[in-house]
């Protein structure tokens, strides 16, 4: 049996006489004797009926394992999960979502350290999977890359599962009766697919092609289309094509690939989970990354795209004109993105984009550089006396660039979601959620249920909302989260009392709480920290392990082993 360099995990744990017990177990599954030649490929697979983001990729791991088999690998399919989200929004369930993440980077690799896999195909669907996958692909630092599941097809009369989410409160307004949220309800998800328009889905897996790992157009695709089938085919022969030279993961995850993810990132106008994600793959991978690279890198970059939340578009729009490719390609021709950097073809980004084509004349989804929605990022990381380590607000220009009001405060996101509903929150009011952080939700939960009530009491224009917690990607308006630090450590979120009068701006990149300084102290002298809300389990361990959000959140950083 072979022992070569692109078998260097397999040969010793499969084979030789004493690796007989190993074989015959494989044996069991199907292999022969020329199966335990071939490298090894683990597909993790997060399929699940759980939701319709996932619910199609386990017919997608087929295809790849048929097309690792066919590039003279051997192909072995394992599973890892995924959450929704969508369904566990607004419920104490929510807490896990961001734990799954760590659970997901855990699991595979888990399975591929344990198994003596020599490469891996990672296959995700959901907010949490993609970077999950990303971060155990990273950890491994085997050669290997990422297939995105493909997004959803618009909902009847243009709807997504944002609609329905507005739709909440829009009947709390008046404005549509039970019967138009049903339909809306029954109507605005018809099938497979990622939520479909820029929220966290969208954004992580074109974050994740502008870093070079998946190959280009699998961002921008239909969860249901040939091109998402062949894309999952391609990829056995392109994990073949790394094994042969050697190209692993952090070879292709460098500083200057994560800053050309950014940029493209905010182009888009994508989610502030980006924010947090990238902080977290960048540890995963070796590389410093933090806020103030995002400061910086958003001073020169223009979002350009009219894509939901706050846009027109869904992502199947954006397909049909030829998704990111061309937008990285005009990036690329106007000096924004390194071009040199490796991708998981084998080539690099600018050899990959040299035959794009540009979007058809006409489109306006995709905006020129010099007339963009807006010059800078929308991506905007504030400091000050409320949040001295930085929080990350998603403002386009729509929402405006300054607010000021006093506190509404809440703890926890129930309080808040029934103060919305119930019209305790008024006009011209910052609306505080504290206790949501990594640490004392635990689980930085997404604040998509009060945001949405928000902005369908049509209170968008006149509401400001300021959170420890963090946002979905469908989040919209005057919104600022991954306050830190959290109030469950000590933050000066924490501080915070109804009426006090707080200030956001935009343009100065400033949150502030307008008391004195001998008040904040005396309120910091009063302060105890809460008692921790579990005490087992996987949300113990999250709280206990978990940094801020300022380090994305990881549970593997400072480990005192």
């Amino acid at each position: 049996m072979s022992n070569d360099k692109i078998r260097q995990h397999s040969a010793p744990v499969y084979d030789g006489i004493e690796n007989a017990p190993a074989r015959s177990m494989m044996r069991a599954v199907g292999f022969k004797d020329d199966d335990f030649t071939r490298p090894f490929i683990g597909i993790a697979s997060t399929w699940a009926n759980v939701t319709p983001c996932n619910m199609h990729i386990d017919g997608l791991a087929r295809e790849v394992e048929q097309g690792v088999n066919q590039a003279n690998g051997k192909g072995i399919i394992f599973n890892t999960i995924t959450i929704s989200d969508g369904i566990s929004n607004g419920t104490e369930g929510m807490k896990y979502s961001l734990v799954s993440r760590e659970i997901i980077a855990d699991s595979i690799e888990a399975v591929i350290g344990c198994q003596g896999y020599d490469g891996v195909i990672a296959i995700g669907g959901c907010d949490k999977n993609m970077p999950g996958c990303i971060m155990g692909l990273a950890r491994l630092n085997r050669p290997g890359l990422f297939i995105y599941g493909g997004t959803i097809q618009p909902g009847q009369g243009h709807t997504d599962m944002i609609s329905v989410f507005e739709a909440v409160g829009q009947y709390a307004k008046g404005e549509i009766n039970a019967i138009q949220v049903k339909h809306i309800e029954e109507v605005a998800l018809p099938g497979p697919g990622s939520c479909g328009g820029m929220y966290t889905a969208n954004t992580m897996a074109s974050a994740i092609e502008a870093l070079g790992m998946s190959l280009p157009g699998s961002s921008a695709q239909d969860a249901i289309s040939e091109d998402k089938r062949q894309d999952c085919h391609r990829a056995g022969e392109a994990v073949m094509n790394l094994l042969r030279l050697n190209i692993r993961p952090r070879d292709i995850m460098t500083k200057a690939a994560f800053e050309n993810s950014i940029k493209v990132v905010i182009a888009l106008g994508g989610s502030t989970n980006a924010v947090l994600h990238l902080i977290a793959m960048a540890h995963s991978a070796g590389v410093h990354l933090d806020l103030d690279d995002f400061v910086r890198i958003g001073k020169e970059t223009p979002v350009v795209a009219d894509l939901r939340p706050s846009g027109k578009y869904l992502m199947s729009e954006l397909i049909k004109i030829g998704g990111i490719q061309p937008l990285m390609k005009r990036m690329l021709q106007q000096g924004m993105l390194d071009g040199s950097c490796l991708t998981v073809t084998g080539k690099t980004l600018a050899e990959n984009l040299a035959e794009v084509e540009d979007y058809p004349a006409g489109q306006d989804i995709i905006l020129p550089f010099d007339q963009p929605i807006k010059k800078d990022s929308h991506l905007v990381v504030l400091k000050g006396n409320l949040s001295p380590t930085g929080a990350v607000a998603k403002i386009t220009g729509k929402e405006g660039l300054y607010f000021e009001g006093p506190a509404r405060v809440f703890e926890g996101e129930e309080g808040a979601m029934r103060g919305i509903l119930e019209g305790e929150v008024q006009e011209g009011e910052v609306v505080v959620i504290r206790g949501e952080g990594p640490k004392g939700g635990p689980g930085m939960r997404e604040m998509l249920k009060p945001t949405s009530a928000i902005i369908g009491k049509g209170l968008g224009q006149s509401v400001a909302l300021l959170t420890d917690g963090r946002f979905s990607g469908g989040s919209h308006g005057f919104v600022i989260g991954h306050v830190t630090p959290e109030a469950y450590d000590g933050g000066p979120i924490g501080l915070v009392k109804n009426g006090d009068k707080i200030s956001i701006n935009a343009e100065t990149r400033e949150i502030t709480l307008h008391i004195s300084n001998d008040e904040m102290d005396s309120r910091r002298a009063q302060w105890q920290k809460p008692r921790p809300k579990y005490t087992s389990g996987a949300l113990a361990k999250f709280a206990k392990l978990a940094v801020g959000a300022d380090k994305g959140a990881v549970t593997d950083l400072n480990l005192d082993l």
